[in-house]
């Protein structure tokens, strides 16, 4: 059977919807395609609770995804069978228009195999902080085409898989502890030994700043304003933000307490008067 039968069986359907015989079919297809429906929706269920715990989570959501999709094809095929269509002539059309569509879909079919390198990579999974280029969010979704964001201030962002692949990707939520580096800057007349000493204790007395592994104080480099210090202090990733505002405050107060100045850029201009020349 070529198109044009497909399409002559069509006609046919749809002139004789008010015909018993074509009543009858549908009374039979609408059960066999319900209950293809529910039967695929259970084994997913299913299979999404024997998953859970033994994949990550991202595969169970694909492995649940392909199996949605089966039982739609499955539907469609027993709509066409109670319809009276044979399949092999649209499966023969199908087939030469895939070839065509195949040339004009090739970004869609990369970012398919980026998927399945992301997915048996694991470079990240649902619910993590990742930082792609200058997007940050959370980990919404990842799917064959792309991953899905909420970024901070609740926008949704979707990315391409190609694009993951082939862009530097920083999971910030990856580990359970990370480091907050601070530049602190002191002036040159500062007792840097002091100044050190003093930083080491502010670590120690914040309450959200780990003592294990320990505090770092670097005397980074001699910067145009004065010495500048890197703080580094090491914290559960769930306190980011009250670390750092705490930590800012807490530098901020002690440093006022101890006569610590904190200096700001400042030219300074030295003026002299010209020389004058001596005349005859």
């Amino acid at each position: 059977m070529d198109i044009q039968g497909i399409i002559s069986d069509l006609r046919s359907f749809l002139s004789g919807l008010g015909s018993v015989e074509i009543y009858n079919k549908l009374m039979g297809m609408i059960p066999a395609v319900l209950l293809i429906l529910i039967s695929f929706k259970i084994l997913q269920v299913v299979v999404g609770r024997a998953l859970k715990g033994h994949v990550p989570d991202q595969r169970g959501i694909l492995i649940r995804k392909l199996i949605r999709y089966a039982g739609f094809t499955f539907a469609v095929i027993t709509i066409f069978k109670q319809l009276g269509i044979d399949l092999s002539a649209l499966l023969g059309a199908a087939g030469i228009a895939g070839i065509a569509v195949g040339f004009a879909a090739q970004t869609s079919v990369s970012n398919v195999i980026s998927g399945l390198f992301l997915i048996s990579e694991k470079p990240f999974q649902l619910g993590d902080v990742i930082q792609v280029g200058d997007i940050t969010g959370i980990v919404q979704s990842i799917d064959l085409l792309s991953i899905k964001l909420q970024t901070f201030d609740n926008r949704y962002v979707r990315i391409p898989n190609e694009t993951i692949i082939k862009t530097n990707v920083v999971n910030v939520t990856r580990f359970p502890i990370r480091r907050l580096d601070v530049k602190v800057m002191v002036d040159y007349g500062a007792d840097l030994e002091f100044v050190t000493t003093v930083l080491e204790d502010i670590a120690r007395k914040n309450v959200w700043a780990l003592d294990n592994p320990e505090p770092l104080v670097v005397l980074d480099k001699f910067a145009d304003s004065g010495v500048e210090i890197l703080f580094g202090l090491w914290f559960e990733k769930s306190n980011y933000l009250t670390l750092k505002n705490s930590i800012m405050l807490d530098i901020r107060k002690r440093f006022r307490l101890e006569g610590i100045n904190i200096p700001f850029p400042q030219m300074d201009i030295h003026l002299s008067e010209p020389t004058r020349s001596s005349g005859n």
